[in-house]
């Protein structure tokens, strides 16, 4: 498969080049695809500087300001899906999302699964240096994505993600209505919805040890409100993509 790691930064100069560098030493040919919103801190810089050493691997898409996780993502969908790439991944740029686990969900891939979700909770709490309140937060989120949606998954909420690239053709992504962490919960619940296996693979999450966390209060109010409508709304596929 031709794969593809899709990593929106917004401010990480501290760790753009170490993740670029770890992303291209695995074995599996994975290219990589920055969405950068507009960073002050030159994030973009150190990509383009990077590329001139990998221009077939590394990709840079610049946008004018922080648009929202969820837009990023579906921008890289798109052009993962026009570039012809058969599996995508949704990765974080301060390696609280281990590299090395990429592997473990080509994988799962390659067995059989259509979306391979890196889960910090499908076998006990696999959490390192998150303070309580925001692990407490996390955890009853996912149980609370459960109990709403009836949806199979332990870790809703996750960021850490492998797609076919026919399960993203198939969504209906221009009608993803979620943009900041409520999108990977809304992702998993259309693939699940439309009949697409999910699978997870236990994780070990490390909270980043250099820059800052982009989570804050109106993040949680929309991904909150948005998971009572998903059981009432119709999950419609593309009609764009055969």
């Amino acid at each position: 498969m031709r794969k593809l790691v899709i990593i929106p930064t917004y401010n990480e100069c501290e760790n753009i080049e170490a993740m670029v560098a770890k992303v291209f030493s695995l074995p599996g040919d994975y290219s990589l695809l920055v969405v950068d919103d507009g960073s002050p801190d030159g994030t973009a810089t150190i990509v383009r500087r990077l590329i001139d050493t990998h221009p077939d691997r590394l990709f840079l898409i610049e946008r004018s300001g922080k648009l929202g996780l969820g837009t990023a993502y579906l921008t890289g969908f798109e052009w993962a899906l026009n570039h012809n790439f058969e599996a995508i991944y949704e990765m974080d740029c301060d390696f609280s999302h281990n590299p090395d686990d990429l592997l473990r969900l080509t994988a799962e891939l390659e067995a059989g699964a259509d979306v391979a979700v890196g889960s910090r909770y499908v076998s006990g709490v696999n959490v390192v240096n998150w303070p309580m309140s925001r692990l407490l937060l996390s955890y009853f989120a996912s149980r609370y994505v459960r109990f709403v949606t009836r949806m199979p998954v332990r870790d809703a909420t996750a960021g850490f993600v492998a797609y076919k690239a026919d399960v993203l053709r198939t969504m209906d992504l221009a009608g993803v209505k979620m943009r900041g962490y409520g999108f990977q919960i809304e992702m998993k619940y259309s693939a699940w919805r439309l009949g697409f296996k999910v699978k997870e693979v236990s994780i070990i999450f490390r909270d980043r040890t250099l820059g800052t966390s982009k989570m804050s209060s109106g993040i949680l109010g929309e991904a909150f409100w948005g998971v009572l409508s998903l059981p009432f709304r119709t999950i419609k596929k593309s009609t764009s993509r055969g």
